[in-house]
């Protein structure tokens, strides 16, 4: 039934949705075991593929239906890992985000404080990760009076 059911509603994801949240709950009304449901749902999940925020959407359906009849079968492991995954996800994303502000902020003072000169370091910058040393570098360029001072925190090129 997942096959037929996802071969039918590759053009319409609202129905594929429908039919894959009907899937599942249909393994609870047969009245199979812990494990079977398990399995089945994992392969369900597998087969009827949904866009990723279509998914979370099917995924938070599935735990409210488990959750009125009182049926836990998605394990907690599970659901701490989803919320681990979106919490990582949250923390990558600001730190990218005081990454590229700090970035700007950097280019902005090499160039007021450097100019041109200033700004040949850029490329270079662009390439360290670490925030810490893109801080460093930020609040050094305030009372740096060369730019040398500035390069000599940059690290060293690999040579061939």
């Amino acid at each position: 039934m997942a096959h037929l059911k996802e071969m039918e509603t590759k053009a319409d994801i609202d129905n594929r949705l429908f039919w894959k949240i009907t899937l599942v709950k249909s393994l609870y009304k047969k009245g199979y075991g812990k494990k079977d449901i398990l399995l089945l749902y994992k392969f369900i999940d597998w087969l009827v593929s949904l866009p990723e925020g279509i998914s979370k959407k099917f995924h938070e359906e599935i735990i409210k239906y488990e959750e009125e009849k009182k049926m836990p079968y998605i394990t907690t492991a599970e659901k701490i890992g989803i919320e681990k995954g979106i919490q990582q996800g949250i923390q990558q994303g600001i730190q990218q985000g005081i990454r590229q502000g700090l970035l700007e902020a950097i280019e902005l003072g090499l160039k007021l404080r450097f100019g041109t000169k200033g700004l040949r370091l850029y490329p270079q910058i662009t390439k360290i990760d670490n925030v810490d040393k893109l801080r460093s570098i930020k609040e050094s360029i305030e009372i740096a009076k060369e730019v040398k001072e500035i390069e000599e925190l940059l690290p060293k090129p690999d040579k061939p």
